[in-house]
Formats: C-alpha cells, sequence, structure tokens
C-alpha cells in the first residue's frame, strides 16, 4: 500500500510547493481536485486537455518527487434536479475522465449524486425512511429514473477511457453505504466502487471492517481515504446522527471528523489495514484531514505518524512457518 494526501488540504500553496509538502511527509500517492467541490487549485482539466506540454509538465512535477497521482477528484452532483447545476458537475467529470486516461491515472473520485423527488424538482431529496410509502416511491423513481440510467451510461464512458469510478459513501448522496453501491454496481457494471472513506461508515453507525469485508469480497474497492471520526453519546443522544448543526458547532455535534487516531484508537485502524490487505487491496491510503480542532500542518503530520506505524506496505510473504 501507497500512504498518500488528498491534495486540495494545501489548496492555498502553489502545486509544485504542495508537492514539496506532501514528499516531506515522506508521503507515496497524492490524490488531485478537478473541479466540483475539491476545487481546481492545482489542476484545471481545460488547460491540461489541451496542452500535452503541460500535462507532461504536470505528471512530472509529482513523478520527479517520488510519488504517483493515486487518483483525480472532482466530487459533485451531476443528478442535481437544477440542470445547470448538473450539467456543470457533469461536464467536469467528463473531463476528468479524459483526463485521468491521457496521465494514466486509473480512478477518478466523485459522489454519486442525488435527484429530486420528480421531474420538475428544485433540490435533492434523501429518503431516509421507509414509511410513510411517500418515502420508497420516491426512491424508486431516483434510482430507476435517475440513479441506475446515468451511471450505466457514464460508467461506460469511463470503462471505455481505461478508468474506474470510486464513489465516496457520504450522506446526502444516493449511494452512501455498502449496500447502495453494490445495487449500483450490479446495474452499471464492475467499473463502478467505492473511494471508502471509515469517517462516513462511522457517523452512519457502520462498522468499517465489515464495510470492507462486504465491499472487498466483490472487488469493489477503488481507492480509500484515511479520515477518522469522534461521536459524542450525549450529542448522539440529543441530535441523532443524521445531526445539521453546522461542522464549526463542534462542541454539540453529535459527531466530528478527526484527524486518524483522534476518533478511533491505533488498534481499530490498523484492523481497518489488516482487512484492506486481507481482500486484497494494495493501493492508496489517501488522509483526508478536515479536522476543526488542528491545523493543516499538524493534523497531517499527526496522521502521517499514525499510519506509518501500522501501514502494511510489503507484499506478504510465503508461510514460512509451515
Amino acid at each position: 500500500m501507497k500512504l498518500g494526501v488528498f491534495l486540495v488540504l494545501f489548496g492555498g500553496r502553489p502545486f509544485e510547493e504542495a508537492l514539496d509538502l506532501a514528499a516531506a511527509q515522506g508521503l507515496k500517492a497524492v490524490e488531485i481536485g478537478t473541479g466540483g467541490f475539491p476545487g481546481t487549485a492545482h489542476c484545471n482539466p481545460d488547460e491540461l486537455l489541451e496542452n500535452k506540454a503541460a500535462r507532461d509538465q504536470f505528471k512530472r512535477a509529482v513523478e520527479s518527487r517520488g510519488m504517483i497521482i493515486s487518483a483525480l477528484s472532482c466530487h459533485g452532483n451531476p443528478l442535481h434536479p437544477q440542470k445547470a447545476i448538473a450539467k456543470e458537475f457533469h461536464d467536469t467529470f467528463v473531463k476528468t475522465v479524459q483526463l485521468a486516461e491521457l496521465l494514466e491515472v486509473p480512478v477518478v473520485n466523485t459522489f454519486s449524486g442525488c435527484p429530486g423527488d420528480h421531474e420538475d424538482a428544485k433540490y435533492p431529496n434523501w429518503p431516509v425512511a421507509p414509511w410513510p410509502n411517500d418515502f420508497q416511491e420516491i426512491l424508486t423513481w431516483q434510482w430507476d429514473n435517475k440513479v441506475i440510467p446515468y451511471w450505466t451510461e457514464w460508467g461506460k464512458y469511463a470503462a471505455d477511457h481505461g478508468v474506474k469510478i470510486g464513489l465516496e459513501l457520504h450522506g446526502g448522496f444516493s449511494v452512501h453505504t455498502p449496500a447502495t453501491l453494490l445495487r449500483l454496481r450490479e446495474a452499471a457494471g464492475e467499473v463502478i466502487g467505492a473511494n471508502l472513506d471509515p469517517s462516513h461508515m462511522w457517523w452512519q453507525g457502520i462498522d468499517p471492517v465489515q464495510a470492507i469485508n462486504i465491499l472487498g469480497r466483490a472487488g469493489a474497492i477503488h481507492h480509500f481515504h484515511a479520515k477518522d471520526t469522534s461521536l459524542d453519546p450525549i450529542n448522539v443522544n440529543k441530535y441523532g446522527i443524521t445531526d445539521m448543526q453546522p461542522y464549526t458547532s463542534m462542541l454539540d455535534r453529535a459527531w466530528q471528523f478527526r484527524t486518524v487516531g483522534y476518533g478511533h484508537d491505533l488498534k481499530t485502524w490498523a484492523d481497518i489495514i489488516s482487512a484492506l490487505r486481507l481482500i486484497g487491496y494494495d493501493y492508496a491510503v489517501s488522509i483526508e484531514h478536515e479536522d476543526g480542532l488542528m491545523s493543516i500542518e499538524e493534523g497531517l503530520t499527526k496522521a502521517v505518524r499514525n499510519l506509518q506505524s501500522i501501514l502494511i506496505e510489503d507484499a506478504p510473504t510465503e508461510a514460512w512457518w509451515v
């Protein structure tokens, strides 16, 4: 496995300076934003698609520092019911797939998106209860008319370009659990897989090790984020796991994102790394630092230090003891 970072963390720094900061931490992979929610601070697909020399320089800047690009990331909502919003996210996704092919990056990370509840809706609708039955009707309409048709078509587009799609299982989007990921994968093909982030499993009440086992047995993990979550039992009982308070209300929230090792202990994280190895995952472990209690530098440094102590990098040897 290769320890890496989601480079949007250094979005305020020039690209090569950001790469230097990642390399100085001993990291071997970078995940780079290409638009959508991650922004284009380090990579503008419109510029790189038209300029081979610029692409070569871009790739060389990463490789000369002993790193790889593990994924291009364009998280957004291409299923947004407002067509102009959906088109912007969709166009960014298409350009990112094209750029990934040219840069020989095997994975594009994004969200599944979430539609509205009917054709003329203005806002996404995320059903989270099976009753009243209206919610089931909405869910069926979304998957039959929006989620499956879109990703069947554009999953094939990505596959035709030699690129896999890593959908981040994130609340608020149609694909947010192992089951919803596998449902879409069954309909749209093996090009669809997870960009699995344990932080979003924990707040939904899902054990990340079990999520890895479920998805890994299906070969459905394309990329992996390393981010932690802490849960406050008092606030969970007060607000529930679908706490709608802003992330900045850290003292009162039911849960909050933490850097690796500050939500769950390193034994838990070692179990996660071992589960990844057990199902044959041998790719990037990409740190996503969104800890509101730590600076960018300190949060990343602590995550790197904690993960380096438990990461399994070498290929397993033969069972010499039998």
